[in-house]
């Protein structure tokens, strides 16, 4: 049943009020993920110039180089589903809806905020020809679930358009207007699915996120909570203002003492210039005075001590975030593909748990696609990731040959194994593949008829060993 314009309203007031509160923690994690994150010290207002801008340059993020390992190596190339006639794998058709909505190129942000923040929203609404396919953060979306930890028992989303809000119920997506610090709803419209069209994406799976969450009872006896799940960013803010507060440290002593600096009891320069001459001068004379004056050196500041703490400290990085040392610090010298391998193994099995549960999330979505689109979507349909892993080449195609040849396995069901081998190559392969066989199969007709039939086949009624014969 919809709801009244001034029910929708006050639901919206509602969420909004969630909806900023998280903001301001969402805003803090943002600013960490793009280098913008406070300076590493209280900076005087009466500092030298030079201070304020060593504290701004020592802002060296490493949060956003976690962040991207893991979503670049996150990328749905296709989805399949099993066909019951055939026992062939086929393409469900809301596959199109995906390519139609540029997913391939929209991925990767959903993928980002999911991974970043700890959650991610994709909101799906009807569209023509297809439906619209939105990917969201959660600085954009407030949803709030109740009993089922799947689907949103109500959802706000804020528009890109300022002022321009969306509220989701189980059957009506209502449009609202700010005016005057309150949102008013100006229209309600079915958005054809039975629950908010609104999936959400989590980064990891936490249990206990349920119990640490604030239920909130909503108007007309809602009872509702807003499951955050900690993303990425936030395990690491610690580390990330150590970094900071060790380069600044080192600027520090780059910028005042890491060279020999010389200096004169006894004498003053006259002015600016003297003073000038005498810091780039390699010889010094005086003619005043020249036994009360005294002329001496401070030694420079060892950096090493510095570098190695940031290093080790990006170390601890890679640890804690399962990101391979190379990818932070930049040493990868000779090394074979299996040394690689082998470094990255902890990431990629960190991948293919993003997999598992964002796989699962995508396929959600396509159950809502395909209820919008009037299709039904297999329970079996899967989504296809792209293969990432950092294994040679020839390596796997060796191994995949091995596999075809040793054990039986039919090589057309290895294909999609291929690193770098899309859904789209292996339609193209399998029509390739039978269209090979039927020419096969014309050649050897044709040949059968260019020599005549064997003479000595008994079956053949055309041979001299058969009937006619």
């Amino acid at each position: 049943m919809a709801l009244t314009a001034e029910a929708a309203a006050t639901r919206a007031g509602e969420l909004r009020r969630t909806h900023e509160s998280e903001r301001a923690e969402l805003d803090v994690l943002r600013r960490y993920w793009t280098g913008k994150q406070r300076l590493p010290a209280v900076i005087p207002s009466d500092a030298p110039r030079e201070v304020r801008e060593m504290a701004r340059i020592s802002r060296v993020n490493v949060i956003d180089i976690v962040v991207n390992s893991l979503t670049q190596a996150l990328f749905v190339d296709g989805l399949r589903a099993r066909d019951p006639q055939s026992g062939d794998d086929v393409t469900p058709p809301v596959w199109s809806a995906w390519l139609a909505n540029r997913m391939n190129k929209h991925q990767a942000g959903l993928h980002r905020a999911t991974v970043a923040y700890g959650t991610g929203y994709l909101v799906i609404t009807p569209g023509d020809p297809y439906p619209v396919m939105r990917p969201r953060s959660p600085r954009q979306v407030t949803a709030m679930y109740g009993e089922d930890p799947d689907w949103a028992e109500i959802a706000l989303e804020k528009l890109p358009v300022p002022g321009r809000w969306r509220l989701y119920d189980n059957t009506v997506v209502y449009g609202l207007v700010e005016r005057g610090g309150r949102l008013d709803a100006v229209s309600a419209d079915e958005h054809g699915f039975d629950r908010p069209p609104v999936v959400r994406y989590r980064d990891a799976e936490d249990l206990d996120a349920d119990d640490d969450a604030e239920p909130e009872l909503l108007s007309g006896g809602l009872s509702a909570q807003c499951r955050v799940v900690v993303g990425q960013v936030a395990p690491l803010m610690p580390m990330q203002d150590q970094l900071d507060l060790t380069s600044f440290s080192l600027k520090g002593a780059e910028w005042y003492s890491a060279f020999r600096q010389r200096w004169a009891i006894g004498w003053t320069p006259e002015d600016r210039d003297a003073k000038m001459r005498s810091a780039a001068s390699q010889f010094w004379t005086f003619d005043a005075m020249p036994d009360e004056m005294r002329l001496g050196e401070f030694s420079q500041t060892e950096l090493s001590g510095y570098l190695a703490s940031r290093e080790s400290t990006s170390k601890f990085v890679a640890t804690l975030s399962q990101t391979p040392v190379h990818e932070l610090i930049g040493e990868l010298v000779n090394l074979s593909a299996e040394a690689l391998a082998a470094a990255e193994a902890g990431r990629d099995r960190k991948v293919d748990e993003r997999k598992t549960g964002m796989g699962e999330s995508h396929e959600q979505s396509f159950q809502v696609v395909g209820a919008l689109m009037g299709v039904p979507v297999p329970d079996d349909a899967e989504v296809v990731w792209r293969d990432t892993s950092a294994a040679a080449f020839a390596a796997v195609v060796d191994g995949l040959g091995k596999l075809a040849q040793m054990l039986g396995v039919p090589a057309q069901e290895l294909w999609d194994r291929i690193p770098g081998v899309t859904q789209q190559d292996i339609r193209r392969f399998k029509a390739a593949a039978a269209q090979g066989d039927a020419l096969a199969n014309l050649t050897s007709l044709l040949d059968r008829q260019a020599t005549g039939p064997d003479d000595g086949d008994p079956d053949d009624p055309g041979g001299a060993g058969g009937a006619d014969g």
